[in-house]
């Protein structure tokens, strides 16, 4: 009897090319700064400061409330031109594209 191998390899991957968010209101690259804040860049240029310190300390914060643990505020990166945390936390791209080609900041309120 010959043994053979019960894994099989994922060729469907090397078929399909990884989705790459590249319109000129996706976000290219997010840091995070101290003070719940973020520096943010779009595809076309747009950049700014994004302050999350009102709405992630607040009583009201929900979902936002974890992010109060810098380290896991730390853990901010773009997902499919999206500002994103685990836990499926996100931004909304489109409002804060406007706010930062308006006037460079995007302060989230309470």
């Amino acid at each position: 009897m010959c043994a053979e191998s019960a894994a099989s390899e994922n060729f469907a991957a090397a078929l399909i090319p990884p989705i790459e968010a590249t319109a000129a209101d996706d976000v290219r690259d997010v840091i995070p700064l101290p003070g719940y804040r973020l520096a943010v860049r779009f595809h076309d240029g747009t950049a700014g400061t994004v302050d999350m310190a009102a709405m992630i300390t607040a009583p009201t914060a929900g979902v936002f409330a974890r992010l109060r643990d810098p380290a896991e505020f730390a853990r901010v990166h773009v997902l499919y031109g999206v500002v994103t945390w685990p836990g499926e936390i996100d931004l909304a791209p489109d409002a804060m594209h406007d706010a930062l080609a308006a006037t460079g900041e995007w302060v989230l309120a309470a």
